[in-house]
């Protein structure tokens, strides 16, 4: 990896867009940040369940939300809202949805690369 480096969201590496998500994915060697745009009325189990297949979502987030309001609930039973401002690690196993009529626009970063993004496939 370079000493300096950087590139932009809109020229991304990777991008995924089912149903009301847009994921934009830039790689910096083992690191993956992402810019993640979360349509009002996106629910983790009726847009991205049906692409992976899982019960829950088993990839685990750390990121920030910029804009708008998200509630995670954990396979566990918690539960937590992160809204602008905050920012956030949820584990593996949980569903999530936009909360109110504002979208979602957060930023997540994890170290396993272009193999990470919004969701791991099964």
């Amino acid at each position: 990896m370079a000493n300096l480096e950087k590139k932009s969201f809109d020229s991304p590496d990777e991008s995924k867009n089912p149903e009301k998500t847009n994921a934009a994915v830039v790689n910096f060697g083992s690191v993956a940040a992402s810019r993640v745009i979360l349509q009002p009325g996106w629910k983790w189990s009726e847009c991205i369940k049906p692409v992976v297949g899982t019960d829950s979502c088993q990839a685990g987030h750390v990121g920030m939300i910029l804009q708008g309001t998200l509630t995670v609930v954990h396979d566990d039973g918690s539960e937590i809202t992160v809204s602008a401002g905050d920012a956030y690690s949820f584990a593996p196993g949980h569903d999530a949805w936009v909360v109110g009529d504002q979208e979602v626009i957060g930023y997540e970063f994890n170290n396993a690369g272009k193999d990470y993004a919004v969701w791991q496939s099964s």
